[in-house]
């Protein structure tokens, strides 16, 4: 039996207003490839591929359909500092699995910040026993690096049997942080958690049993971690990197 949160994504055809923004996200070979629908297998789905292929926009539709607030946290998470998310998570279904998880984050790196910024200003009406930081490793995420952030949630607030919807959360991390994120990753699964990440690391790409899907101008794909341009890239690089850089710059003269 799949015990998956979110089993399936599939697009829903919309007949009208269609929007300028909306046709563009809407062309997106990703977003087209979801008429066919994208099953989930593995309770960790990795979304990778290059700029621009639609790998945050998807998931921020998924979370946002989901009930996730556009620029992140948990389900009760209700600010906006900008309205710029796309409006795909309305041409979007979610095939649910029969569990409802008990915990859940939507993790972007780009708007961390004011994921920060809201939780300070929430804990401004609570004394120093009751504040919400006492779940994120006791202090205000604005007092700590960009890194130490990213795991004092990830470590403390991540509880397990939860949705978890991180993009690029790599971005903060230094290789070694990225290993201690796997750790806990593998912690979390054990604990009846599901992961979709979008990322460009090969270090995340490679928990074992992750479905990997590829986004491209052809659509969506499943891919081996070994056939990622990512995993490639990275082993020629660090076999003979003087070799890759002399190729690189001959072909730029």
């Amino acid at each position: 039996m799949n015990t998956l949160y979110i089993n399936r994504i599939e697009r829903i055809e919309r007949l009208q207003g269609i929007s300028e923004q909306a046709s563009y996200y809407l062309a997106l070979p990703a977003v087209r490839a979801l008429d066919k629908g994208l099953a989930l297998h593995s309770p960790v789905t990795i979304l990778a591929g290059e700029n621009g292929t639609g790998k945050s926009t998807l998931l921020e539709a998924i979370a946002v359909n989901y009930g996730f607030n556009p620029e992140g946290g948990t389900r009760n998470f209700n600010f906006a500092s900008a309205q710029t998310h796309s409006g795909l998570y309305r041409d979007i279904r979610l095939i649910k699995g029969i569990k409802r998880p008990l915990d859940g984050f939507f993790l972007r790196a780009e708007s961390f910040y004011n994921v920060a910024t809201e939780l300070d200003r929430l804990d401004e009406a609570y004394p120093d026993d009751l504040k919400l930081n006492r779940y994120y490793g006791g202090k205000s995420l604005h007092h700590q690096s960009h890194g130490e952030s990213f795991l004092a949630l990830m470590l403390n607030r991540f509880s397990g049997q939860g949705l978890y919807l991180l993009d690029e959360p790599e971005a903060a991390l230094s290789p070694s942080r990225q290993l201690t994120l796997l750790a806990q990753m593998h912690h979390l699964l054990e604990q009846g958690s599901q992961f979709i990440i979008a990322t460009h690391s090969p270090i995340l790409m490679g928990y074992p049993g992750a479905e990997i899907f590829w986004l491209d101008e052809e659509g969506i794909r499943p891919v081996d971690y070994k056939e990622t341009e990512h995993y490639i890239l990275t082993r020629k690089f660090l076999n003979d990197p003087k070799s890759l850089l002399r190729y690189l710059w001959d072909e730029k003269e």
